[in-house]
């Protein structure tokens, strides 16, 4: 961790100020600068603990997490979001992404120590120069970040702008709107790239009476705020983002303490200052009754080290994310990232143009198949042509039994001999066998379903069923030349745009990444290439998309040469 100036030192020292008088504990940490902004790191000494395998390095009480229930009980705020909400012009993030700009213009603002210590530059391509923004064409990312930016100035000019000129007039506040248009940008950047999906336990968000809750932050307006929660229950509940499994979420997040869990949204200050690593030595947890952090209603940070380094960087895991989504949130790319994945879709717009569109949209709806599909890495290793030696794995197999059944249907069509080395979801197979079916295949599915409904007159066929019988009149031929047609296609617009894969292996080898605009002349005549942070995490993110695109082309051409050669014995 770099040390930090003068100025870093004082802003960090009120921010860890503020978090001990709102109730919140550092333990055998401190927080730092760093060449990714600051972060928490271990202490020189490990203090004394009663507690000998004590390895809770960080505790804030979940009265001082921004989630939308605290938008909604602040007195200027709230009233305010809480039209908004009940008319449904507003979701929960709009709530979060909304305080903070607010709270950033506050002069006075009781948020300032936290706000002072965000990041105001970000390396996710909404920030992008034009120049480095161009190194994206072709890309996802690209399309995306064009998406979003149209929307952030919708949601501004339309919501934002002309709520934070009533409040800010209330609030004996001023700003120019160009200012603010950038204060929300950075607070829709500050919200993606920080927010935790939080396992709230249901008595904190859903307190009985005042006792349930303890008052964990020391501002004058915390009495107001607790005596408004229970009122707004109801309203509250429309906030709450989808129960997801933790693993699917937030790696290393659990709840702790009894009764059902409520997963909100929301920032944490101080543990959101955790960077990411692939090796992480800490994970985040809930206590709802204080008998891990001792702190009841709290969220705490948990040393997974076996031994801690002093001056080490606390990281933990933003789970398993491919580069296309760190740089899309975070600001930053992984080399040769394990978790990298490609999308392909094929595109919906197309649909009214493809012959018997009607009929294929509605067997589309029917068996629930996809158009849209993430092809992670891993998935190669169980294909045609594996990029590791590992094993087959038992789960592997099951799914693979699974989906063979569905392949027996009216024993019309036999069983594929390459169906356990097919890497592409079957969902996503579904999708695309519907869209390439013929004239000839739609009739001789047609007869096959009646001929099913004739023989059960009271039952209809299941999604299964349909599943099968398309399977049974199509096989795999044409699903899998529309596939190749589809990779064909994006690694023709990838390499339109930026070139092939080897000219960005290339540049990345004879790169020297500068993390300013300065360019030390010794570089320079050493003959290597000076290119930004920005621009190198770009050709990173394309170079692997262009190696996926190649390899899971490579296993969809080898199924449809093996397709093709089944059909015709």
């Amino acid at each position: 961790m770099a040390a930090a100036t003068s100025e870093e030192g004082a802003k960090v020292q009120v921010f860890v100020d503020w978090l001990q008088v709102n109730g919140a504990e550092l333990r055998g940490c401190t927080i730092n600068s760093s060449p990714k902004g600051f972060g928490i790191i271990f202490a020189e000494a490990q203090g004394s603990s009663d507690d000998d395998d004590d390895d809770v390095l960080v505790v804030v009480p979940l009265e001082l997490a921004i989630t939308p229930m605290r938008v909604l009980q602040e007195p200027l705020l709230g009233p305010e979001c809480r039209s908004m909400f009940e008319q449904g012009h507003v979701d929960d993030r709009f709530l979060i992404i909304l305080f903070l700009t607010f709270e950033r213009l506050r002069p006075l603002s009781s948020w300032k120590p936290y706000l002072d210590m965000l990041p105001t530059r970000f390396g996710n391509p909404l920030w992008f120069s034009d120049d480095d923004f161009l190194e994206l064409k072709g890309t996802n990312l690209y399309d995306a970040t064009l998406l979003q930016k149209k929307k952030l100035l919708s949601l501004y000019h339309d919501k934002v702008e002309p709520l934070l000129k009533k409040l800010l007039l209330l609030d004996g506040a001023s700003e120019s709107d160009l200012e603010t248009l950038f204060r929300c940008a950075r607070a829709n950047s500050v919200f993606w790239s920080r927010a935790l999906n939080l396992p709230l336990p249901h008595s904190f968000v859903f307190p009985q009476n005042q006792e349930d809750v303890g008052g964990c932050q020391s501002t004058p307006e915390t009495d107001s705020h607790q005596k408004g929660k229970s009122l707004l229950s109801v309203l509250l509940f429309l906030c709450l983002v989808p129960v997801f499994k933790i693993q699917d979420q937030v790696p290393g997040a659990t709840s702790v303490g009894s009764g059902d869990t409520v997963w909100v949204e929301g920032l944490v200050p101080g543990i959101d200052f955790c960077n990411h690593d692939l090796k992480p030595v800490a994970t985040w947890e809930v206590d709802g009754t204080g008998s891990i952090s001792k702190v009841p209603f709290s969220m705490y940070l948990l040393s997974v080290a076996q031994n801690p380094i002093p001056n080490k960087e606390i990281t933990i895991s933003y789970g398993n994310k491919g580069n296309e989504e760190l740089l899309y949130l975070y600001g930053f790319v992984i080399e040769n990232n394990p978790d990298d994945y490609l999308m392909v879709h094929y595109p919906v717009e197309a649909i009214p143009s493809i012959p018997f569109s009607d009929s294929k949209g509605q067997l589309l709806e029917a068996q629930k198949a996809q158009l849209r599909c993430l092809l992670p890495k891993s998935l190669l290793d169980h294909g045609f042509f594996p990029q590791t030696t590992s094993k087959v794995r038992e789960s592997d197999e099951k799914g693979t039994a699974a989906r063979s059944c569905n392949f027996s249907w009216s024993g019309q069509r036999k069983t594929p001999s390459y169906v356990n080395k097919l890497v592409f979801p079957e969902d996503f197979m579904t999708g695309l066998r519907t869209i390439a079916m013929q004239e000839d295949e739609i009739y001789k599915f047609s007869a096959m379903l009646e001929e099913l409904v004739e023989s059960r007159p009271d039952e209809q066929p299941s999604e299964t069923e349909v599943r099968m019988a398309v399977w049974e009149a199509c096989g795999d031929s044409g699903a899998l030349q529309l596939l190749v047609d589809l990779l064909n296609a994006k690694m023709m617009k990838l390499e339109e745009n930026s070139g092939s894969e080897e000219q960005d292996a290339g540049l990345l080898e004879e790169a020297c990444v500068l993390e300013s605009h300065e360019q030390p002349r010794e570089l320079e005549e050493e003959g290597k290439r000076m290119m930004n942070r920005n621009k190198w995490s770009s050709v990173v993110y394309r170079r692997g998309q262009k190696q996926l695109t190649r390899l899971f082309l490579k296993e969809a051409e080898h199924a449809l040469h093996l397709s093709l050669s089944s059909d015709h014995c």
